[in-house]
């Protein structure tokens, strides 16, 4: 294998690959072994017509697809690595020249890597961080944590209240005539959580246990069944059952039951030294966040499209394998969502943008700041990953190839590259 590599405009570029007349014969005759059976001509049994007389009947190019496909991507992968360049797109190869005895030539037109011009990365202005906790949002939390274990209990002699959980029976009518999904019995709903359609649960209120009502509502417009779009309803409900949630008295013995602390004064100490060390790290990932933003607004690049068509494509792939295992198609989501691929691809592709934008920036001050990644850093990322595979360590980095321990390094450098970028950064 030969190969020229030509610089085109705006980080583009192509590689003339040339195979040998050789490796063609070869392939052109393994080619031929895969379809000699599959091919019969009258004085001759099927599998047994000599290479020669198919090329004479058929011509020379009927192996030539399948020795192109078997030569071609091997030939490009080794052009990838002779060329030096660090490619960032799929190529797209054009076929120049594909004869018996003569040597395979093609082109594979890719993108490289583009250069990054820093603006701008040091003394960027972020937020101040605010790690102040008010004793609301502690009783606020501590609220929660009681929410959490509160009791459902059942209650008497008293109509529904907001909040209340009922057991119903209900049945539903349009224009006078029952619709199918409309009936139900014995149906547990928690007023005001806004399961039902809009006003039924409202109406419910004030309801007395055992005593029929209607429940007037619409259909909104963009209700899931055609056939009820838009219509007004009525609703026959009884209500059987009222239960409401009987929180636990905030004290010693409720601090005891849901915390390390014997009294109320320890839990909620120790709850606002959590939210302290939360308000802490959210306002220390909001500084990065700024000034990753700020740097990246800074720099100076141009983007080859077929880098950005590369990862927009990849994109698609893994929102397809996401659905794929909610066990929706792309067509049912289209077709749930009103979404098109055209539109879907418009929304994605600002974010890919952004993101490969991103991370040039970040690789080009993990350069310019001569960001290594020690060897403790990079243990301390094998050892995170083996507890979440729960594995040994040992065994994670063994099965690692070399490449994918240098993405690792890689995304470690970026990442640090991010806290370099707010440990130098001024708050304002």
């Amino acid at each position: 294998m030969s190969l020229q590599v030509e610089k085109l405009e705006k980080n583009m570029a192509k590689l003339t690959i040339e195979v040998s007349a050789d490796d063609l014969e070869k392939a052109l005759q393994n080619a031929y072994k895969k379809q000699k059976n599959k091919i019969s001509l009258p004085g001759f049994r099927k599998g047994k017509v000599p290479r020669q007389m198919i090329e004479k009947m058929y011509g020379p190019e009927v192996f030539y697809d399948d020795a192109a496909n078997e030569l071609m991507p091997k030939a490009y992968a080794d052009a990838y690595d002779e060329s030096g360049l660090e490619i960032v797109s799929q190529p797209e190869i054009d076929v120049v020249q594909l004869e018996k005895g003569k040597p395979f030539i093609f082109t594979a037109e890719i993108a490289t890597k583009p250069e990054v011009t820093l603006g701008e990365y040091k003394g960027l202005e972020v937020e101040k961080i605010s790690d102040h906790v008010t004793e609301e949002e502690v009783d606020e939390k501590v609220g929660e944590e009681a929410e959490k274990n509160a009791r459902t209990v059942a209650v008497e002699n008293r109509p529904v209240q907001d909040g209340d959980e009922v057991i119903l029976d209900f049945d539903g009518y349009v224009d006078g005539e029952a619709f199918e999904g409309g009936k139900g019995e014995n149906y547990p709903l928690t007023i005001g959580s806004g399961s039902f359609i809009p006003g039924f649960e409202e109406q419910l209120v004030g309801v007395e246990p055992e005593t029929e009502t209607e429940v007037h509502v619409t259909f909104p417009e963009d209700y899931h069944a055609e056939n009820l779009k838009g219509k007004d309803a009525v609703f026959k409900c009884i209500v059987h059952e009222i239960k409401t949630k009987e929180l636990p008295e905030i004290d010693d013995e409720f601090a005891a039951e849901v915390s390390e602390f014997d009294t109320l004064e320890e839990y909620k100490a120790d709850v606002k030294a959590k939210l302290k060390e939360q308000k802490a790290r959210e306002g220390r990932e909001k500084q990065e966040d700024q000034a990753v933003e700020k740097a990246v607004e800074n720099a100076a690049m141009e983007l080859p499209e077929a880098m950005i068509k590369t990862q927009l494509r990849q994109a698609e792939e893994d929102f397809a394998r996401r659905m794929q295992m909610q066990g929706l198609t792309m067509e049912q989501y289209y077709q749930f969502t009103g979404m098109t691929r055209e539109k879907m691809q418009e929304e994605m592709r600002e974010e890919v943008v952004k993101r490969i934008r991103t991370r040039l920036v970040l690789e080009a001050i993990v350069k310019a700041e001569n960001i290594e990644v020690s060897e403790e850093k990079f243990r301390e990322e094998i050892e995170k990953m083996a507890e979440a595979y729960k594995m040994e360590a040992d065994k994670m980095e063994e099965y690692m190839g070399e490449r994918e321990k240098e993405q690792m390094k890689q995304d470690i450098a970026v990442q640090e590259a991010i806290t370099f970028l707010a440990d130098h950064a001024a708050e304002k």
